[in-house]
Protein backbone atom coordinates (compact mmCIF):
# COMPACT_ATOMS: atom_id res chain seq x y z
CA UNK A 1 0.00 0.00 0.00
CA UNK A 2 1.35 3.63 -1.33
CA UNK A 3 0.02 6.63 0.96
CA UNK A 4 0.99 10.01 0.34
CA UNK A 5 1.51 12.92 2.60
CA UNK A 6 -1.34 15.41 1.00
CA UNK A 7 -2.61 14.93 -2.60
CA UNK A 8 -5.37 17.42 -3.60
CA UNK A 9 -9.30 16.55 -3.23
CA UNK A 10 -10.52 16.99 -6.76
CA UNK A 11 -14.23 15.86 -7.37
CA UNK A 12 -16.35 16.12 -10.04
CA UNK A 13 -17.60 19.86 -8.27
CA UNK A 14 -14.17 21.08 -8.82
CA UNK A 15 -13.82 19.82 -12.09
CA UNK A 16 -17.19 20.96 -13.28
CA UNK A 17 -16.24 24.51 -11.92
CA UNK A 18 -12.71 24.37 -13.51
CA UNK A 19 -14.35 23.64 -16.67
CA UNK A 20 -17.17 26.48 -16.90
CA UNK A 21 -14.24 28.34 -16.20
CA UNK A 22 -12.20 27.41 -19.33
CA UNK A 23 -15.59 27.03 -21.39
CA UNK A 24 -16.35 31.25 -20.69
CA UNK A 25 -13.19 31.97 -22.04
CA UNK A 26 -12.08 34.11 -19.16
CA UNK A 27 -9.61 33.06 -16.80
CA UNK A 28 -8.21 36.01 -15.45
CA UNK A 29 -9.75 37.48 -12.11
CA UNK A 30 -13.39 38.01 -12.77
CA UNK A 31 -16.81 36.41 -11.57
CA UNK A 32 -15.01 33.11 -10.28
CA UNK A 33 -13.11 34.89 -7.90
CA UNK A 34 -16.00 37.11 -6.93
CA UNK A 35 -18.24 34.15 -6.00
CA UNK A 36 -15.24 32.24 -4.19
CA UNK A 37 -14.80 35.95 -1.82
CA UNK A 38 -18.38 35.60 -0.92
CA UNK A 39 -18.43 31.70 -0.19
CA UNK A 40 -15.88 32.61 2.21
CA UNK A 41 -17.52 35.90 3.41
CA UNK A 42 -20.81 33.43 4.24
CA UNK A 43 -18.53 30.94 5.56
CA UNK A 44 -16.90 32.74 7.96
CA UNK A 45 -19.16 35.32 8.69
CA UNK A 46 -16.31 37.58 7.58
CA UNK A 47 -17.57 41.33 6.70
CA UNK A 48 -15.65 41.39 3.50
CA UNK A 49 -13.09 38.75 1.58
CA UNK A 50 -10.08 40.18 -1.20
CA UNK A 51 -9.10 37.03 -2.54
CA UNK A 52 -4.83 36.74 -3.80
CA UNK A 53 -2.32 34.85 -5.22
CA UNK A 54 -0.81 33.65 -1.87
CA UNK A 55 -0.72 33.78 2.02
CA UNK A 56 2.49 35.59 1.56
CA UNK A 57 1.18 37.85 -0.76
CA UNK A 58 -1.55 38.93 1.09
CA UNK A 59 0.31 39.45 4.16
CA UNK A 60 2.38 41.76 2.37
CA UNK A 61 -0.01 43.87 1.46
CA UNK A 62 -1.73 44.02 4.33
CA UNK A 63 1.38 45.02 6.35
CA UNK A 64 2.35 47.15 3.52
CA UNK A 65 -1.41 49.18 3.71
CA UNK A 66 -0.63 49.68 7.55
CA UNK A 67 2.17 51.23 6.60
CA UNK A 68 5.03 49.06 7.86
CA UNK A 69 8.28 50.12 7.35
CA UNK A 70 12.11 49.96 8.33
CA UNK A 71 12.75 49.73 11.99
CA UNK A 72 8.87 48.70 12.57
CA UNK A 73 8.52 45.06 14.73
CA UNK A 74 6.33 42.71 13.86
CA UNK A 75 5.90 39.90 16.69
CA UNK A 76 5.24 36.32 15.57
CA UNK A 77 6.01 32.86 17.03
CA UNK A 78 9.69 30.96 16.55
CA UNK A 79 7.46 28.06 15.56
CA UNK A 80 5.89 28.66 12.17
CA UNK A 81 6.45 28.41 8.16
CA UNK A 82 9.03 30.76 6.73
CA UNK A 83 6.37 32.85 4.75
CA UNK A 84 5.40 34.51 8.34
CA UNK A 85 8.70 36.08 8.62
CA UNK A 86 9.54 37.12 5.14
CA UNK A 87 6.42 38.58 4.47
CA UNK A 88 7.18 41.29 7.21
CA UNK A 89 10.71 41.68 5.64
CA UNK A 90 9.50 41.87 2.38
CA UNK A 91 7.34 44.54 3.34
CA UNK A 92 9.97 46.32 4.91
CA UNK A 93 9.50 45.57 8.90
CA UNK A 94 11.74 43.73 11.48
CA UNK A 95 10.63 40.26 12.38
CA UNK A 96 10.76 39.96 16.75
CA UNK A 97 10.13 36.24 17.37
CA UNK A 98 9.05 34.75 20.64
CA UNK A 99 8.66 31.59 22.05
CA UNK A 100 5.59 28.83 21.96
CA UNK A 101 3.21 27.45 24.72
CA UNK A 102 2.84 23.55 24.16
CA UNK A 103 0.28 23.27 21.77
CA UNK A 104 2.94 24.59 19.54
CA UNK A 105 0.91 28.28 19.76
CA UNK A 106 2.46 31.65 20.62
CA UNK A 107 2.63 32.27 23.92
CA UNK A 108 0.85 35.30 24.83
CA UNK A 109 2.94 36.03 27.88
CA UNK A 110 6.12 35.97 25.64
CA UNK A 111 4.57 38.59 23.72
CA UNK A 112 3.60 40.98 26.71
CA UNK A 113 7.81 40.94 27.33
CA UNK A 114 8.10 41.71 23.47
CA UNK A 115 5.96 44.22 22.86
CA UNK A 116 7.85 47.76 22.58
CA UNK A 117 7.07 51.34 21.52
CA UNK A 118 8.66 50.31 17.42
CA UNK A 119 5.67 47.27 18.00
CA UNK A 120 3.38 47.88 14.95
CA UNK A 121 1.62 44.52 14.46
CA UNK A 122 1.35 41.12 16.35
CA UNK A 123 0.87 37.82 13.67
CA UNK A 124 -0.16 34.70 15.84
CA UNK A 125 0.09 31.81 14.19
CA UNK A 126 -2.83 28.83 13.86
CA UNK A 127 -0.68 25.70 13.93
CA UNK A 128 -2.05 23.23 12.45
CA UNK A 129 -5.34 24.55 12.35
CA UNK A 130 -5.48 24.89 16.34
CA UNK A 131 -6.93 28.53 16.97
CA UNK A 132 -4.41 31.38 19.11
CA UNK A 133 -5.73 32.63 22.21
CA UNK A 134 -7.22 35.31 20.67
CA UNK A 135 -8.98 36.63 23.93
CA UNK A 136 -5.49 37.18 25.60
CA UNK A 137 -3.73 38.55 22.84
CA UNK A 138 -6.96 41.30 21.38
CA UNK A 139 -6.99 42.20 25.43
CA UNK A 140 -2.99 42.44 25.47
CA UNK A 141 -3.09 45.03 22.15
CA UNK A 142 -5.48 46.78 24.08
CA UNK A 143 -3.70 47.36 27.57
CA UNK A 144 -0.58 48.23 25.80
CA UNK A 145 -2.05 51.00 23.74
CA UNK A 146 -0.31 53.55 25.80
CA UNK A 147 2.93 52.18 23.97
CA UNK A 148 1.92 52.60 20.63
CA UNK A 149 3.50 55.24 18.83
CA UNK A 150 0.83 55.71 15.28
CA UNK A 151 3.29 57.15 12.76
CA UNK A 152 0.88 57.44 10.02
CA UNK A 153 -3.25 58.20 9.40
CA UNK A 154 -4.30 54.16 9.20
CA UNK A 155 -1.79 53.80 12.96
CA UNK A 156 -3.93 56.92 14.11
CA UNK A 157 -6.59 55.74 13.43
CA UNK A 158 -6.62 52.07 15.15
CA UNK A 159 -4.53 53.39 17.88
CA UNK A 160 -3.23 50.51 18.83
CA UNK A 161 -1.16 47.33 17.48
CA UNK A 162 -2.73 45.66 14.40
CA UNK A 163 -3.68 42.16 14.78
CA UNK A 164 -2.99 39.94 11.75
CA UNK A 165 -4.10 36.37 12.54
CA UNK A 166 -1.69 34.02 10.22
CA UNK A 167 -4.52 31.74 9.45
CA UNK A 168 -3.21 29.91 7.02
CA UNK A 169 -3.71 26.20 8.27
CA UNK A 170 -7.02 27.16 10.28
CA UNK A 171 -10.06 28.03 7.40
CA UNK A 172 -12.81 26.26 9.53
CA UNK A 173 -11.90 26.39 13.16
CA UNK A 174 -13.68 27.23 15.67
CA UNK A 175 -12.80 29.77 19.29
CA UNK A 176 -15.38 30.48 21.23
CA UNK A 177 -17.87 29.74 19.57
CA UNK A 178 -16.78 32.44 16.70
CA UNK A 179 -14.90 31.14 13.12
CA UNK A 180 -11.68 31.56 12.59
CA UNK A 181 -12.12 34.89 9.97
CA UNK A 182 -13.65 37.01 12.57
CA UNK A 183 -11.47 36.70 15.92
CA UNK A 184 -8.94 39.82 14.95
CA UNK A 185 -8.56 42.72 12.48
CA UNK A 186 -7.17 40.48 9.94
CA UNK A 187 -7.22 37.01 8.84
CA UNK A 188 -5.17 35.57 5.87
CA UNK A 189 -5.74 31.81 5.09
CA UNK A 190 -4.02 29.83 2.92
CA UNK A 191 -5.21 28.24 -0.16
CA UNK A 192 -2.24 26.27 -1.07
CA UNK A 193 -2.28 23.02 -2.83
CA UNK A 194 -2.24 21.40 0.42
CA UNK A 195 -4.54 23.15 2.50
CA UNK A 196 -8.06 22.28 3.11
CA UNK A 197 -9.94 23.91 0.67
CA UNK A 198 -6.85 24.87 -1.92
CA UNK A 199 -7.20 26.93 -5.48
CA UNK A 200 -3.85 25.10 -6.30
CA UNK A 201 -2.32 28.54 -5.18
CA UNK A 202 -4.07 31.74 -3.20
CA UNK A 203 -4.90 33.18 -0.27
CA UNK A 204 -7.87 35.21 0.81
CA UNK A 205 -8.12 38.04 3.25
CA UNK A 206 -10.47 38.70 5.67
CA UNK A 207 -11.42 42.24 6.75
CA UNK A 208 -12.66 42.62 10.50
CA UNK A 209 -11.69 45.92 10.88
CA UNK A 210 -13.20 47.72 14.07
CA UNK A 211 -14.61 51.37 13.22
CA UNK A 212 -14.23 54.10 12.56
CA UNK A 213 -12.58 51.66 9.84
CA UNK A 214 -15.35 50.94 6.32
CA UNK A 215 -14.45 47.20 5.22
CA UNK A 216 -16.41 48.01 2.07
CA UNK A 217 -14.32 50.57 1.27
CA UNK A 218 -11.69 48.93 2.04
CA UNK A 219 -11.65 45.87 0.03
CA UNK A 220 -12.13 48.22 -3.33
CA UNK A 221 -9.02 49.80 -1.67
CA UNK A 222 -7.09 46.55 -1.32
CA UNK A 223 -8.37 45.31 -4.53
CA UNK A 224 -6.84 47.98 -6.41
CA UNK A 225 -3.78 47.75 -4.34
CA UNK A 226 -4.03 44.10 -5.70
CA UNK A 227 -3.76 44.65 -9.39
CA UNK A 228 -1.41 47.88 -9.92
CA UNK A 229 -3.23 50.29 -7.98
CA UNK A 230 -5.10 50.03 -10.90
CA UNK A 231 -8.68 51.11 -10.70
CA UNK A 232 -10.37 48.45 -13.03
CA UNK A 233 -9.92 44.97 -13.14
CA UNK A 234 -9.29 43.13 -17.02
CA UNK A 235 -12.62 41.85 -16.68
CA UNK A 236 -14.23 45.55 -16.29
CA UNK A 237 -11.76 47.01 -18.81
CA UNK A 238 -13.01 43.97 -21.52
CA UNK A 239 -16.63 45.44 -21.49
CA UNK A 240 -17.36 47.63 -24.67
CA UNK A 241 -15.95 51.43 -24.07
CA UNK A 242 -14.58 50.36 -20.80
CA UNK A 243 -11.08 50.76 -21.72
CA UNK A 244 -9.67 54.00 -19.67
CA UNK A 245 -8.36 53.19 -16.40
CA UNK A 246 -6.22 55.02 -13.81
CA UNK A 247 -3.40 54.20 -11.44
CA UNK A 248 -3.27 55.51 -7.98
CA UNK A 249 -1.31 53.57 -5.75
CA UNK A 250 1.90 51.99 -6.06
CA UNK A 251 -0.13 48.50 -5.91
CA UNK A 252 1.34 44.68 -6.46
CA UNK A 253 0.36 42.48 -9.06
CA UNK A 254 -1.19 40.07 -6.59
CA UNK A 255 -4.69 39.22 -8.05
CA UNK A 256 -5.98 35.18 -8.17
CA UNK A 257 -7.18 34.34 -11.46
CA UNK A 258 -10.84 32.80 -11.92
CA UNK A 259 -9.57 29.37 -13.57
CA UNK A 260 -7.88 29.11 -9.70
CA UNK A 261 -10.78 30.05 -7.93
CA UNK A 262 -12.95 27.86 -9.71
CA UNK A 263 -10.94 24.90 -7.53
CA UNK A 264 -11.63 26.60 -4.77
CA UNK A 265 -15.28 27.36 -5.76
CA UNK A 266 -15.91 23.68 -6.31
CA UNK A 267 -14.36 23.08 -2.73
CA UNK A 268 -16.44 25.19 -1.11
CA UNK A 269 -19.51 23.15 -2.52
CA UNK A 270 -18.06 20.15 -0.43
CA UNK A 271 -16.35 21.85 2.24
CA UNK A 272 -18.69 22.03 5.13
CA UNK A 273 -20.67 19.10 4.25
CA UNK A 274 -18.38 16.63 3.08
CA UNK A 275 -14.35 17.51 3.50
CA UNK A 276 -14.52 19.07 6.83
CA UNK A 277 -16.06 16.11 8.52
CA UNK A 278 -14.06 13.64 6.90
CA UNK A 279 -10.57 15.57 7.85
CA UNK A 280 -12.38 15.63 11.75
CA UNK A 281 -13.32 11.79 11.49
CA UNK A 282 -10.02 10.81 10.35
CA UNK A 283 -8.26 13.06 12.86
CA UNK A 284 -10.31 11.62 15.69
CA UNK A 285 -9.50 8.07 14.76
CA UNK A 286 -5.98 8.38 14.89
CA UNK A 287 -6.50 9.80 18.51
CA UNK A 288 -8.43 7.24 19.43
CA UNK A 289 -5.88 4.15 18.16
CA UNK A 290 -2.74 6.64 19.42
CA UNK A 291 -4.01 7.42 22.86
CA UNK A 292 -3.87 3.79 24.07
CA UNK A 293 0.30 4.07 23.13
CA UNK A 294 2.32 5.95 26.42
CA UNK A 295 4.71 7.39 23.76
CA UNK A 296 1.92 9.07 22.07
CA UNK A 297 1.20 13.03 22.82
CA UNK A 298 -1.84 14.02 20.56
CA UNK A 299 -2.42 17.19 18.99
CA UNK A 300 -5.91 19.06 20.09
CA UNK A 301 -8.82 18.53 18.57
CA UNK A 302 -11.35 20.26 20.86
CA UNK A 303 -11.52 21.69 24.45
CA UNK A 304 -15.69 22.58 23.94
CA UNK A 305 -16.53 26.20 22.15
CA UNK A 306 -12.50 25.72 20.24
CA UNK A 307 -12.33 23.09 17.77
CA UNK A 308 -9.66 22.87 15.17
CA UNK A 309 -9.77 22.45 11.26
CA UNK A 310 -7.84 19.24 11.44
CA UNK A 311 -5.66 20.67 9.04
CA UNK A 312 -2.79 18.58 10.18
CA UNK A 313 -2.06 15.46 12.62
CA UNK A 314 0.62 16.57 14.46
CA UNK A 315 1.78 13.83 16.70
CA UNK A 316 4.62 13.92 19.11
CA UNK A 317 6.87 10.93 20.11
CA UNK A 318 7.69 11.30 24.07
CA UNK A 319 11.20 11.05 25.36
CA UNK A 320 12.44 11.01 21.44
CA UNK A 321 15.39 13.06 20.40
CA UNK A 322 15.44 14.98 17.27
CA UNK A 323 18.18 12.45 15.97
CA UNK A 324 15.31 9.50 16.99
CA UNK A 325 12.41 11.31 15.25
CA UNK A 326 14.04 10.97 12.08
CA UNK A 327 15.02 7.49 12.27
CA UNK A 328 11.29 6.61 13.36
CA UNK A 329 10.51 8.49 9.72
CA UNK A 330 12.59 6.74 7.97
CA UNK A 331 11.35 3.76 9.42
CA UNK A 332 7.57 4.62 8.29
CA UNK A 333 8.70 5.87 4.77
CA UNK A 334 9.99 2.01 4.08
CA UNK A 335 6.66 0.86 4.27
CA UNK A 336 5.45 3.92 1.70
CA UNK A 337 3.55 5.95 4.14
CA UNK A 338 4.73 9.41 3.40
CA UNK A 339 4.77 11.72 6.84
CA UNK A 340 5.96 15.13 7.05
CA UNK A 341 7.80 17.41 9.75
CA UNK A 342 5.78 20.56 10.80
CA UNK A 343 7.60 22.64 11.31
CA UNK A 344 11.73 23.21 11.62
CA UNK A 345 11.61 26.58 13.93
CA UNK A 346 13.22 29.22 11.97
CA UNK A 347 15.97 30.04 14.16
CA UNK A 348 17.04 26.60 12.61
CA UNK A 349 17.25 28.17 8.79
CA UNK A 350 19.76 29.69 7.63
CA UNK A 351 18.56 33.01 6.68
CA UNK A 352 17.12 33.46 10.42
CA UNK A 353 20.43 32.79 11.64
CA UNK A 354 22.36 35.12 9.42
CA UNK A 355 19.77 37.67 10.91
CA UNK A 356 20.89 36.79 14.77
CA UNK A 357 18.51 34.00 16.03
CA UNK A 358 19.10 31.34 18.18
CA UNK A 359 16.99 28.28 18.53
CA UNK A 360 18.96 28.47 22.70
CA UNK A 361 16.63 31.65 22.82
CA UNK A 362 13.58 29.12 22.10
CA UNK A 363 13.53 26.05 23.65
CA UNK A 364 9.81 25.09 23.67
CA UNK A 365 9.84 25.56 20.12
CA UNK A 366 12.69 23.24 20.14
CA UNK A 367 11.12 20.44 22.03
CA UNK A 368 7.77 20.75 20.22
CA UNK A 369 9.64 19.98 16.96
CA UNK A 370 12.38 17.81 17.25
CA UNK A 371 9.44 14.78 18.77
CA UNK A 372 6.87 15.90 16.07
CA UNK A 373 5.44 13.77 12.86
CA UNK A 374 2.90 14.91 10.75
CA UNK A 375 0.70 12.50 9.69
CA UNK A 376 -1.44 11.82 6.62
CA UNK A 377 -4.88 13.46 6.98
CA UNK A 378 -7.31 13.99 3.91
CA UNK A 379 -10.73 13.21 2.71
CA UNK A 380 -9.59 10.42 0.19
CA UNK A 381 -8.35 8.05 2.88
CA UNK A 382 -10.28 5.17 4.14
CA UNK A 383 -10.50 3.16 6.75
CA UNK A 384 -8.25 0.54 5.44
CA UNK A 385 -5.51 2.79 5.12
CA UNK A 386 -6.20 4.70 8.30
CA UNK A 387 -5.62 1.71 10.42
CA UNK A 388 -2.13 0.99 8.17
CA UNK A 389 -0.84 4.68 8.94
CA UNK A 390 -1.57 3.77 12.56
CA UNK A 391 -0.06 0.35 12.69
CA UNK A 392 3.63 1.54 10.55
CA UNK A 393 3.89 4.45 12.72
CA UNK A 394 3.45 1.94 16.07
CA UNK A 395 5.67 -0.38 14.86
CA UNK A 396 7.88 1.98 13.95
CA UNK A 397 7.78 3.69 17.05
CA UNK A 398 8.29 0.37 19.10
CA UNK A 399 10.83 -0.82 16.91
CA UNK A 400 12.96 2.77 17.08
CA UNK A 401 12.14 3.13 20.99
CA UNK A 402 12.38 -0.64 21.63
CA UNK A 403 9.48 -0.15 23.51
Amino acid sequence: MKIPFSPPFINDKVKSEVIDSLDSGWITTGPKVKKLEEQIENYTGSPRVLCVNSWTSGAILMLKWFGIKDGDEVIIPSYTYSATALSIIHAGGKPVMVDVNDDFNISVSNIEKAITKKTKVIMPVDIAGWPCDYESINKLAINKKHLFMAENELQEKLGRVLIISDAAHSLGSEYQGKSTGLLTDITIFSLHAVKNVTTAEGGAICLNLPTPFDNNLLYNELRCYSLNGQTKDAFSKNKPGAWRYDIIYPGLKINMPDVLAAIGIGQMKSYKEDILPKRREIFTAYSSYFKKKSWAILPNYSNGDTISSCHLYAIRINGATEEVRDKIIERISTENVAVNVHFQPLPLLTLFKKMGFKIEDFPNAYNQYKNEISLPIYPQLGQQEIHFICKVVSDSVKEILKK
